[in-house]
């Protein structure tokens, strides 16, 4: 597989064009930011551990009859996926109260979601990625009602293996944001990342943040944690 031009460079991976048309290569990069862009930082082994984090992850759900961009790990920080042709939106997946949703709603950090909520977000860090409804995503042509369904449908799929799998990790899936793409042959698939930088993991017994809330409230040892989370899912780094 031929690495070819930087198609595009966003705030912690950059993505290449190949020899195939339906394949890309992701590189993860060591840029760690919050707030939207406006604080980034360098954070050592960060490339690297969400690249495998992530191929993890998404072999997992794969497994679970979920499709998925991953085709292979190419490199530490490097990754074959197909080419999506994305839609901008974020489906965020709620179990436990934290983060936007208690600073909307004033409600207590931590309370259990019984049952879990599931929320849209237009993809645009220049309007602050503002929270829209399904309504919004057809009129505007972000997507269709189908596209929708189906992305709903997968999402909560996800909870389902995912709240499980950190659960028996000695993990709490707090929440998690989702990206998906249309493929080349029409399907709906999960693109982007999941990883430690879109999700927000605590220790089931400590309630200890484990993700990149470490970051956004300067808690310290950030890849530190996201390398705890891996090895108790037994990641290999």
């Amino acid at each position: 597989m031929e690495k070819r031009e930087e198609l595009y460079r966003g705030k912690a991976k950059s993505v290449y064009k190949t020899d195939d048309a339906d394949r890309l290569i992701l590189l993860f990069r060591n840029d760690t930011s919050a707030f939207d862009g406006k604080r980034i930082e360098q954070l050592d082994r960060k490339g690297m551990v969400n690249n495998k984090f992530n191929a993890f992850i998404m072999q997992k759900l794969e497994a679970a009859g979920i499709p998925t961009q991953f085709d292979k790990l190419l490199a530490d920080n490097e990754v074959l996926v197909k080419k999506l042709d994305m839609i901008p939106v974020e489906c965020v997946v709620r179990n436990y109260a934290a983060g936007s949703l208690v600073k909307r709603l004033g409600v207590e950090e931590g309370m259990k979601l019984n049952p879990y909520t599931f929320e849209l977000f237009l993809k645009d860090d220049a309007k602050g990625d503002p929270f829209i409804n399904e309504s919004h995503v057809v009129a505007f042509g972000w997507g269709t009602a189908e596209q929708l369904a189906k992305m709903k449908e997968l999402s909560l799929k996800v909870n389902v293996v995912l709240t499980q799998l950190f659960d028996d990790a000695g993990l709490l899936l707090v929440d998690f944001k989702l990206e998906f793409g249309v493929f080349s042959d029409g399907s709906i698939v999960l693109g982007d990342e999941f990883s430690p930088d879109g999700c927000r993991l605590w220790d089931k017994d400590t309630r200890k943040k484990m993700d990149k809330d470490r970051f956004r409230q300067g808690l310290g040892d950030v890849i530190e944690a996201y390398e705890e989370v891996a090895n108790r899912l037994g990641v290999p780094l």
